[in-house]
């Protein structure tokens, strides 16, 4: 990639959307916005536009918004002491297949290669840390800046302390992990081959074995107390 190359492409914010889509072709990471406004030999807020409307397609991650540290943890200890795991799993079951019914539609290709990535726990990966990727990556191509929000607090209440499920029974097994993965994959599919109605339902199948999950391990709990 050569300075010239945006002049020879356009001049305009269509030009260096296109010369920024071809250095993500290269498979390095864009550097910072100064250096790259001086590598593509533009001005900072033509460049900002460009940016702008590439997180806006999905083809570009959008920017972490800073928050103060108590900023959600404050209403996630306030509702955590309010609900309960079968409870969380419901709202998700509310949620969620409309998410992924709305993913298929929207998700760019850049967004679609990211849940198909993550619907597979890597080798070291923790298993819930790998849970939550996947699910951030459909709620994030659905496009839907409120419902996320939602979503990130949901979650969060889920894993307070005084709403987590009883730890006396394994809770992520090899064989349990193959089963949601494949699970993770078939949402995945459905929404990278553009099926609203594939994808949700895909996804209420997942989340209602989470759900049948999460009743046998409260069940175990009670039965071990």
């Amino acid at each position: 990639m050569t300075v010239s190359d945006v002049s020879e492409r356009s001049s305009g914010v269509s030009g260096i959307v296109a010369a920024i889509q071809a250095l993500q072709a290269e498979g390095t990471p864009l550097p910072s916005e100064r250096e790259l406004a001086s590598r593509l030999n533009v001005k900072r807020h033509q460049l900002r536009k460009a940016l702008a409307e590439m997180r806006h397609s999905g083809d570009l991650e959008p920017q972490r918004v800073r928050r103060a540290p108590r900023a959600l943890p404050r209403h996630g200890e306030e509702l955590a002491r309010l609900t309960n795991p079968l409870e969380i799993m419901e709202l998700r079951l509310i949620m969620e297949p409309g998410l992924a019914r709305l993913a298929s539609l929207r998700a760019s290709a850049l967004e679609i290669a990211r849940i198909m990535d993550a619907a597979t726990t890597k080798d070291g990966d923790k298993a819930g840390a790998a849970d939550l990727a996947f699910h951030l990556s459909i709620i994030e191509a659905a496009r839907n800046h409120l419902a996320g929000e939602f979503y990130k607090m949901l979650r969060q209440v889920a894993v307070d302390s005084r709403v987590r499920i009883a730890r006396n029974v394994p809770t992520t097994c090899p064989k349990r992990i193959a089963q949601r993965d494949a699970e993770h994959r078939r949402v995945a599919e459905a929404i990278a081959e553009r099926d609203p109605e594939a994808a949700e339902v895909a996804m209420r199948a997942h989340l209602l074995a989470v759900h049948k999950q999460i009743n046998e391990r409260i069940n175990a709990g009670a039965a071990a107390a």
